[in-house]
């Protein structure tokens, strides 16, 4: 798969948030704006769907069984089975222009999500973070759209996005998950380049981030140095993630959301879902804690 791979054709609207599920040998993922959340087997390509009252923004497979994730208001319990979320924190229940968008856990089992303005103009967004015990804090805020957490390989730095600011920040995480050193990691410049969107960590700690606007994903080193650009069959790029038995394959998820008439007849697999072998390796997915 040393080119990029059609994995499945589907229109999503704003496919989102890959997370690849050891436990399933299957990559999850969730179209927003279709309510839908998506399972690709790896052993043998099945597919599966199911669509819920409202729009899944982010999940993570859960320690003891089951999934935790994000809604428009907060965190919740997911069950598949009855298409039923349970409530966990909705930190953001009292504010009916935002909504909660990505997240990803790390090694200590807690969940950073962020929230956005849905107007995309306000900077009402922040970014929160659900520990074990089911508490939450708010631990940065002033974003207008927050995207793509993901973190180093000794989990001491998330990196997050702004996607209207065009801005990636690296922040340095303490022991008991504050943040300090907020700091620019990358900034688009150029219009060709879209906007950041979601973002993965590969085994020699170099950052993969989803181009939404800009048709590629580009690696960059820990400092922040351009490495490798991909370019892929589809205008807006959301997010990666590495799955598989040696998590050496980069599935990625992108939307049809926000495109012209010619931009679809330019890029007709918008929405869909991709596969690619970069020759490296990524890291395993951690468990919620909680």
């Amino acid at each position: 798969m040393s080119v990029v791979e059609l994995a499945w054709e589907i229109p999503a609207q704003l496919g989102e948030g890959p997370v690849w599920v050891a436990a399933e040998n299957a990559v999850y993922w969730v179209d927003i704006f279709s309510n839908q959340v998506h399972r690709y087997s790896l052993a043998d390509g099945a597919k599966k769907t199911w669509t819920f009252d409202f729009g899944v923004t982010s999940l993570n497979p859960r320690g003891g069984g089951g999934f935790v994730g994000t809604i428009k208001d907060g965190f919740v319990a997911i069950d598949f089975d009855n298409l039923s979320v349970d409530p966990i924190q909705l930190p953001e229940a009292d504010m009916p222009n935002n909504r909660f968008n990505d997240g990803k856990v790390d090694n200590s089992g807690r969940y950073w999500a962020g929230t956005m303005d849905i107007d995309q103009t306000g900077e009402t967004g922040a970014l929160y973070r659900l520990d074990p015990d089911l508490s939450v804090s708010k631990v940065d805020d002033d974003y207008i759209i927050c995207n793509g957490p993901t973190f180093n390989l000794d989990y001491t730095i998330i990196y997050h996005t702004d996607s209207i600011k065009r801005i990636i920040y690296a922040l340095d995480i303490g022991p008991a998950g504050e943040l300090s050193n907020k700091r620019i990691f990358a900034q688009f410049t150029r219009d060709d380049e879209g906007v950041p969107d979601g973002m993965t960590v590969d085994s020699e700690d170099c950052i993969w981030v989803a181009q939404f606007g800009g048709a590629r994903i580009t690696r960059y080193s820990p400092a922040g140095e351009i490495l490798q650009v991909l370019p892929l069959p589809a205008l807006n790029i959301t997010s990666c993630t590495f799955a598989g038995a040696e998590l050496d394959t980069l599935y990625i998820t992108s939307a049809r959301t926000a495109m012209s008439e010619s931009d679809l007849v330019m890029y007709p697999l918008a929405g869909s879902f991709f596969a690619f072998k970069p020759g490296v390796k990524g890291v395993a997915t951690p468990l919620f804690a909680g």
